[in-house]
């Protein structure tokens, strides 16, 4: 799916919301509310009031990690994003060159049997491409820790469009909890960023619930527009209960990211019922998919050509997708992880069956 509109280079969020007036929190950003072709504008903080008791909010408490760690290729310096650990114990990789801006640009990968030098005397070797006739992103082998290598010589990925290096807490959402094993996210699952603690009291005193998964996200592709590849993702027994439980009650279960769809859409039957599970995901949600228990979601604004746009089409459809993005352009919401947010919702009540008096 590709979108018939240009992103202006200045929509992109350049720096944190927190950073762009005094006295501003994360919560300070813009809400696009997506209704089919009905578009209405709030702010992020007026979320409370959009949603209703009974609706079910399904969070990726994944951590993000200081993924990018500086080294060295012979003579050469490139810095080298991780990305997914392996079942193996190699981990996913993308080798990148600085740009002298304290960004980076893409570059080729390989050959194999490449040694990067990394600080503290760590080697990674470069072994195969992660898919045949991809050559961005590596499996590698690497001589310590990677976790231990990241807390103490790694740094939050950035990209060209920021302003500059944040620091990590500014990458983990109000969700983020730390694994047993060390493992994370390459990148931060953004759509929850905007969440603060105070606006989470406001939704549960609403009557809205919560529902826990985790699904560890690699390194963007902002380059390829390359479609997901497996995840580690898990979703507890609790949780699959929880939105088994909202929907028989008339809820509407609505994801927080992308990230949160495929996890949980990983864990659903043909039937309908969520199951516990845990594992890798290879799953790709298309408008020919579908969605099975996913009625809304809330996501960040993706780049025109992006293949999550493919996920949002299987949510709202395409007419909704096509109708928000022209006009989140027109009114000039600011597009990456630390810019505005879209909020996609079905336009009836889903369940109609189950529906009480407070039905809408």
């Amino acid at each position: 799916m590709t979108l018939a509109v240009r992103v202006p280079d200045e929509l992109s969020a350049r720096v944190p919301a927190e950073q762009r007036g005094q006295g501003l929190s994360r919560d300070a950003v813009r809400l696009l509310v997506s209704r089919g072709t009905e578009v209405s504008h709030h702010a992020f903080a007026d979320l409370p009031e959009l949603l209703r008791a009974g609706d079910l909010l399904i969070v990726n408490t994944s951590r993000t990690l200081p993924a990018a760690v500086d080294g060295t290729v012979g003579h050469a310096r490139v810095v080298v994003h991780f990305s997914t650990r392996g079942d193996d114990g190699r981990w996913a990789v993308e080798l990148r060159d600085p740009d002298g801006r304290g960004t980076t640009r893409a570059r080729a990968g390989g050959p194999a049997n490449s040694v990067v030098r990394l600080p503290g005397d760590v080697r990674l070797v470069l072994d195969e491409p992660l898919a045949p006739g991809s050559g961005r992103l590596w499996w590698a082998r690497v001589s310590a820790d990677v976790p231990s290598l990241l807390r103490r010589h790694g740094r939050p990925i950035r990209y060209a469009y920021t302003e500059r290096d944040q620091p990590l807490s500014a990458h983990q959402t109000v969700f983020a909890l730390p694994s047993a094993d060390g493992t994370g996210s390459a990148e931060m699952p953004s759509a929850a960023r905007p969440f603060t603690a105070g606006l989470v009291a406001r939704l549960v005193s609403r009557g809205v619930q919560f529902a826990p998964v985790v699904l560890h996200t690699g390194v963007a592709s902002p380059e390829a527009h390359e479609p997901p590849y497996p995840e580690l993702f898990e979703v507890p027994e609790t949780s699959a209960r929880l939105v088994n439980a909202a929907r028989a009650g008339g809820g509407r279960v609505i994801a927080v990211g992308t990230t949160a769809v495929r996890a949980v859409e990983s864990a659903t039957g043909p039937d309908g019922v969520v199951r516990a599970a845990a594992g890798r995901t290879e799953l790709v949600v298309t408008p020919e998919r579908g969605v099975r228990v996913v009625d809304g979601l809330l996501t960040g604004l993706h780049e025109p050509q992006a293949s999550h746009l493919l996920m949002l089409e299987a949510v709202a459809g395409r007419a909704a997708v096509d109708r928000g993005y022209a006009e989140a352009v027109r009114r000039l919401y600011l597009w990456h992880e630390f810019g505005d947010v879209h909020l996609l919702l079905p336009e009836e009540f889903p369940h109609a069956e189950n529906c009480s008096g407070n039905c809408w």
